[in-house]
């Protein structure tokens, strides 16, 4: 069994730490596991337009994909079935919204944060998302910050 998702890394170009909005989620161990927004694509959108809708939903955060970032795949076992999970992760600059995860259709979130680009390797549980935030750290110079 195979499943797509996406998400991103949804950046806040007007801090000047360059924050990013992060969500908090209960894992089955019942630990607290701060990760990126993502989820399954819906009927006929793409990857970029399922990340914007993701994090909108999940953070509350409105997003403009600047870039794709890359891809994480990895293996995972659901009801005694093998799932092959693809998340297609991309770079978006935050447009609008309000932090909040009062808008999260599934209710997974339980907080949503802004933390600083920087801070984002400690904050993150999963080291596939940490390698995601390097890529974006050598593409956000390819666009005005200002």
């Amino acid at each position: 069994m195979e499943e797509t998702s996406a998400g991103g890394i949804v950046v806040n170009l007007n801090s000047p730490a360059l924050e990013v909005a992060v969500i908090a989620r209960i894992n089955r161990a019942g630990r607290l596991e701060w990760c990126l927004p993502k989820g399954h694509l819906e009927g006929e959108e793409t990857p970029a337009q399922a990340a914007m809708r993701e994090v909108a939903e999940e953070t509350g955060i409105v997003g403009k994909v600047l870039a794709p970032l890359g891809s994480v795949d990895y293996w995972f076992s659901a009801a005694g079935f093998r799932v092959h999970k693809v998340v297609h992760h991309f770079l978006l600059r935050a447009i609008g919204g309000e932090l909040t995860i009062e808008n999260d259709p599934d209710h997974e979130a339980v907080a949503a944060a802004w933390v600083p680009f920087e801070e984002l390797p400690q904050r993150l549980s999963f080291a596939n998302e940490r390698r995601i935030v390097i890529a974006a750290r050598h593409t956000l110079p390819r666009f005005d910050l200002s």
